[in-house]
């Protein structure tokens, strides 16, 4: 019998582009509210460069590029909470 299908996080923390959230914290996609979005799907991105926010503890965090690359996938919706580990985008 097939296997059953895996969440599409716990699956996609497995993709070798999977950037993952180095806290527990809560990730914003845009600077502040209304602002638009550091990154897009489609996005060529610099290393280094933020591509969300993880906020923990009234301390925002940028979690930046560990390469240069396209995102091909955001994991995440703005203002989600999210544990360590949990893959935020896919960069290819």
């Amino acid at each position: 019998a097939p296997a059953a299908a895996a969440p599409a996080a716990a699956d996609m923390s497995k993709h070798p582009g999977a950037v993952p959230s180095p806290m527990v914290g809560t990730a914003y996609l845009s600077p502040e509210p209304g602002a638009p979005a550091f990154i897009k799907i489609g996005d060529s991105v610099n290393q280094g460069q933020t591509l969300m926010v993880v906020e923990a503890m009234k301390t925002f965090n940028p979690i930046p590029a560990p390469r240069a690359g396209k995102i091909t996938a955001i994991l995440v919706t703005d203002a989600q909470p999210v544990e360590f580990g949990e893959p935020l985008v896919i960069l290819e």
